[in-house]
């Protein structure tokens, strides 16, 4: 049997779909802010990585190892192995979209989970798939980052953040990024691999580096895997 394709929709209903995803994904912005805030970072340092960063799980990392006393170095070392997905990402965008020298710039800054997933929707018709792409990408853009602006603001507002748990909310934000991603075993035993990696050299080796090499365990056990 051939595959069923997707319903035709409308350029209105793919930007409004769109839209939709953007003002669901970016409200998670709210967490980012808070917590960037809780860490130490200024109201432009938090506006800076959502604006230039723009990658939710890498600008968690970021944060969170500098939080705990890691160097520049190791955040961004960690920062970079959670963005290697965006690379990979970039590859089927290129050969969808077909994007010119210009765009290819400002394509890759757009090129995340939710919008790559909008323009693989539409894999048969280029117009629409481009579309798709430019409108999730861009609404992610920027309710992402006005939701960021408000969590540091909020955050700034209150005089003790951990009594509502702001302090925890680095390790809550990072659970709640990789459980919905745990769907086979297999998944889950990695997971679980990496995080007795994690905590087995958190007391002995400096901050960040835990998180690296927890991070290359889960890519050894993919490429021994043959994934």
């Amino acid at each position: 049997m051939r595959p069923i394709p997707p319903r035709a929709l409308s350029p209105k209903q793919i930007t409004l779909d769109a839209i939709s995803i953007g003002l669901a994904t970016g409200t998670y912005g709210i967490s980012f802010g808070a917590i960037s805030s809780v860490a130490g970072f200024s109201f432009w340092q938090t506006q800076t990585l959502s604006l230039l960063l723009f990658s939710g799980a890498s600008q968690f990392a970021y944060v969170s190892v500098i939080a705990a006393g890691g160097s520049v170095t190791s955040a961004i070392a960690t920062a970079a192995l959670l963005g290697v997905r965006n690379g990979l990402y970039g590859m089927r965008i290129a050969q969808l979209l077909i994007p010119n020298l210009s765009q290819r710039v400002w394509y890759a800054h757009l090129t995340i989970d939710e919008s790559t997933a909008m323009a693989n929707r539409f894999d048969q018709s280029q117009q629409s798939a481009k579309r798709a792409f430019l409108a999730t990408g861009i609404s992610v853009f920027v309710f992402w980052n006005i939701a960021t602006a408000l969590g540091f603001l909020l955050a700034q507002s209150i005089t003790s953040p951990e009594i509502i748990g702001l302090d925890a909310a680095i390790g809550a934000g990072f659970f709640a990024l990789v459980a919905p991603r745990l769907t086979t075993k297999e998944h889950k035993v990695t997971a679980l691999i990496a995080v007795a990696i994690a905590i087995s050299f958190t007391p002995v080796l400096p901050a960040g580096v835990p998180i690296l090499l927890a991070a290359l365990s889960a890519a050894l056990i993919a490429v021994r895997g043959g994934k």
